[in-house]
């Protein structure tokens, strides 16, 4: 219950920030937005790191490089969700980010990339997103 509690408050902040970068983009750029969203999220991350006192600090040389590019995929996603939103509007554009999130975690998990457990899917994961993909084709109608 506490994961699903977590995924859903990371997926709400995540259409918040989609939604704050599209309006800061309009001032200012995409890019220097992806810049300022990636500058102030380093800020708030090493605050509460400071006050959480993880004692994991050390572990930083054992995490595989590709691993470490985690952060400039944070760039891609910045700017792909600023551009989606002012093309096609909020409601559409998550739609679209979460079936393309859904189909590439589908794979990441069907082939244990990334040392992931793989899982077996079924006939109801299949339905499941093409369920999805049917209601974004219903909502930009």
């Amino acid at each position: 219950m506490k994961g699903s509690m977590f995924a859903i408050v990371g997926r709400a902040f995540l259409t918040l920030q989609g939604v704050a970068n599209t309006r800061i983009s309009e001032s200012i750029g995409t890019w220097q937005t992806a810049f300022l969203t990636q500058f102030t999220g380093f800020l708030a991350a090493f605050v509460i790191l400071l006050f959480i006192r993880d004692t994991r600090r050390g572990g930083f040389r054992t995490v595989k490089p590709l691993y470490l590019a985690g952060g400039a995929f944070a760039a891609i996603i910045i700017s792909s969700n600023i551009t989606a939103i002012q093309q096609i509007g909020v409601t559409l554009a998550v739609a679209i980010l979460m079936i393309a999130q859904l189909c590439l975690t589908f794979l990441i998990d069907s082939n244990g990339w990334f040392g992931v457990t793989r899982q077996k899917m079924k006939l109801p994961q299949f339905l499941g997103i093409a369920m999805m993909i049917a209601g974004v084709v219903i909502l930009k109608l």
